[in-house]
């Protein structure tokens, strides 16, 4: 059980517990919170997985006891064992240190490496025990979660480790710092084979543990409130001479500035865990008997459904004007692209954030199934209120927008999944900050990511394609558009105002752009048209999901390289001109 625990009779504890029921046992073994403060009987804590049930704070929990509640009953089996530190520099005091940590924690290291199934789904496992010698990093502790690697590499197998550490260990000198580099270098060579790694940050995870295989995971997960830095608290308000603010380097803290993809609190790890597997293996997916999982950490799909009062008539296509459809995309009454993203894929999990800067939440973004393929999903959300219109500037994504598509996009290359992108944007956010973080350089990364992304691409215009704000999300193998969808190097009020320095001409400047799906179809832009009548509906997303699986269906028997020329040509052939 965890070290805060208290082990006291009953009548030994201070504070409001002054009266025992005379059916309470003489001795039990209670804990008081360290957030909270709260005193709770040891046994229901450890049925609520040793969270505090009145304010829902995450207790340390050993390696045996993290394995016991993520790897599947029986299926764990231990690796290098026997592996030990050593005092190399025969450190003061290290070796009487290391048999007090081995006599508090009943482990020889700080970390616990094996193999097991969560969910059913094979893995290897390293799970870091705080317990000894607060899980600090010297050379055995490199050497087993190397030699995980190494092995995980050769089996084929996901790697996924759980982190919890002070840091490098002094009493081991150099020799220490280098096992990042040392266990960094094992997990590009996982990384190479194609294999995934998926890391547990919990609490704490801080100094040469952070700076190296802790973020290095391509996908990262996060305990609640779990305590993740470089240079702790105590060394930051040291530095600065400032008082740090609440939540600064927690998990919360991390998940809004991009650096982690959720945070998962512990009921839902195993599940959350089992799905992320599942969908990065092959083989299940493949075969017909095995069941996919259900997706605990799925977009809720009953906050995003619009309301029926709120959905758009159908359109009448007699004397409609291109500008009308303008007006229509525009609509706050359109259902959010998530919204149909949510009804066309089956199990979408939202991966968050650039893991640069931050998390935009002007663009939406993780993994789904399509047809029972996985497929990476890249959505832009305008938002269904004023606050969350606002807080995604009306779908106008940021640079750390692009960089998080650009990331999700590199992942699906490694792991072979085809790119699906829903573009509904007036354009890329316009604002000082974003050129400050390199809005341009930001869509210039991602265009030339998709140029040459070696998985197929299908994009779609579920709205307003607004300039290279889109085309940063857009060039890809096939572009298809909704029918009453419209896509415009310019803003027709803002080529009205250039050209004619009137935004009343706005009209006519949307009829001389050729902004519409039949249009572009003539130029070759894009390749088909979808029908967006009962767009938001059942019915409109089955309708997509057939068009998006007949289109990857067509892409996905070529080869890499063909791929990559038949998009280069697809380019090479846009646009008129006399020679």
């Amino acid at each position: 059980m965890s070290s805060e625990r208290i082990d006291k009779s009953v009548n030994e504890l201070e504070g409001p517990v002054t009266e025992v029921p005379v059916d309470v046992p003489e001795r039990m073994i209670l804990v008081r919170c360290p957030h909270c403060r709260h005193v709770v009987e040891a046994s229901v804590l450890s049925q609520n997985l040793d969270v505090c049930p009145r304010c829902g704070h995450h207790l340390r929990l050993s390696a045996r006891e993290r394995i016991a509640i993520t790897a599947d009953k029986g299926s764990f089996v231990e690796w290098d064992r026997d592996v030990l530190p050593h005092d190399v520099l025969n450190f003061p005091s290290y070796r009487s240190k290391l048999d007090v940590a081995r006599v508090k924690s009943h482990e020889r290291e700080a970390v616990v490496t094996g193999e097991a199934t969560i969910v059913g789904e094979r893995c290897a496992l390293f799970v870091m025990d705080s317990s000894f010698m607060m899980g600090s990093m010297g050379s055995a502790v490199g050497e087993k979660i190397c030699r995980c690697f190494e092995r995980a590499t050769r089996k084929g197998l996901p790697v996924v480790g759980f982190t919890v550490s002070g840091g490098a260990r002094m009493q081991e000198g150099v020799t220490s710092l280098m096992q990042m580099a040392k266990v960094t270098n094992a997990v590009r060579r996982h990384g190479d084979a194609g294999l995934l790694y998926l890391v547990v940050l919990t609490d704490p995870t801080t100094g040469g543990v952070t700076a190296s295989f802790a973020m290095d995971g391509d996908i990262c997960l996060a305990e609640p409130d779990a305590l993740v830095a470089f240079a702790g608290p105590r060394v930051v308000e040291q530095t600065t001479h400032k008082r740090l603010p609440a939540g600064f380097q927690r998990a919360e803290f991390l998940l809004d500035h991009g650096f982690v993809d959720m945070v998962v609190e512990r009921k839902d790890l195993k599940d959350t865990i089992g799905y992320l597997l599942f969908l990065h293996d092959a083989a299940a997916i493949a075969d017909p008997s095995h069941a996919a999982p259900r997706a605990p950490a799925a977009f809720p799909k009953e906050e995003r459904w619009p309301a029926p009062h709120r959905m758009q008539q159908p359109i009448d296509s007699t004397d409609v004007t291109p500008y009308d459809l303008v007006r229509r995309v525009r609509d706050t009454n359109r259902a959010s692209v998530p919204t149909v993203a949510d009804q066309a894929f089956e199990g979408l999990i939202e991966l968050h954030g650039d893991h640069e800067f931050g998390d935009d939440p002007a663009i939406v973004g993780g993994i789904a199934l399509l047809r029972g393929r996985p497929v990476t999903v890249v959505c832009t959300d305008r938002g269904r209120n004023t606050k969350e219109r606002v807080a995604r500037n009306f779908g106008s994504p940021a640079p750390e927008g692009y960089r998080k598509a650009l990331r999700l996009m590199r992942q699906a290359e490694k792991f072979g999944r085809p790119v699906v992108t829903l573009v509904d944007t007036s354009g890329a956010y316009p604002g000082m900050e974003a050129e400050e973080r390199g809005q341009g350089a930001a869509i210039a990364d991602d265009i030339m990511a998709m140029c040459g992304l070696r998985v197929p691409e299908v994009s779609v215009i579920m709205g307003e394609g607004g300039s290279g704000g889109a085309l940063g999300l857009a060039t890809a193998d096939r572009v298809l558009m909704l029918s009453d969808a419209v896509y415009s190097v310019v803003s027709p009020e803002s080529c009205a105002t250039i050209l004619w320095k009137s935004q009343k001409r706005a009209a006519e400047a949307a009829e001389a752009l050729g902004i519409t799906a039949p249009a572009l179809m003539r130029l070759g832009i894009v390749d088909g048209e979808v029908d967006a009548d009962g767009l938001g509906t059942p019915a409109f997303a089955e309708r997509l999901a057939d068009r998006l699986h007949q289109e990857l269906s067509e892409l996905a028997p070529m080869e890499a390289d063909a791929l990559l020329d038949a998009r280069y040509e697809r380019f090479r052939r846009i646009g008129r001109f006399d020679a």
